[in-house]
């Protein structure tokens, strides 16, 4: 008796049923990503809204930031300004004034400097994020 095992050799003549092969898929979610990446270099009006949106939220955080610092260092006229015996404070034989705007102001400005960056950052990871987020 001649039979065949499966995975065995076939018997000529014999059709064997077909088997389909798949050796990549592509998905919805590279499909998006690449539609938006295209929409983005063709500078299409979704490109343009997506593009908007970034630079709007990167203007806000910066004047968000610019409002800080004229608060934190504008302020401090003011200050001395309006109570001027906080102006006459000495500490170490230096006044405060010239202690706090001439020394201080250095590292507030480094530490808004820092957290501007870190938020840009943030800010443009969402946009990246948003760009390859894949279809709900």
């Amino acid at each position: 008796m001649d039979r065949v095992r499966p995975g065995g050799p076939a018997r000529a003549g014999v059709p064997q049923p077909r088997a389909r092969v798949v050796l990549a898929e592509v998905s919805g979610r590279e499909d998006r990503a690449a539609r938006t990446r295209t929409e983005l270099a063709q500078q299409t009006r979704v490109g343009e809204a997506l593009v908007k949106g970034l630079v709007r939220a990167q203007l806000a955080l910066a004047l968000r930031l610019s409002l800080v610092v004229m608060i934190g260092l504008g302020g401090l006229p003011w200050l001395f300004a309006i109570a001027p015996s906080v102006g006459r404070v000495t500490v170490l034989g230096v006044k405060l004034p010239w202690l706090l705007l001439g020394v201080a102001s250095f590292p507030f400005l480094i530490a808004v400097g820092w957290a501007y960056v870190r938020l840009a950052e943030r800010n443009e990871q969402d946009f990246t994020d948003l760009v390859q987020r894949p279809e709900r």
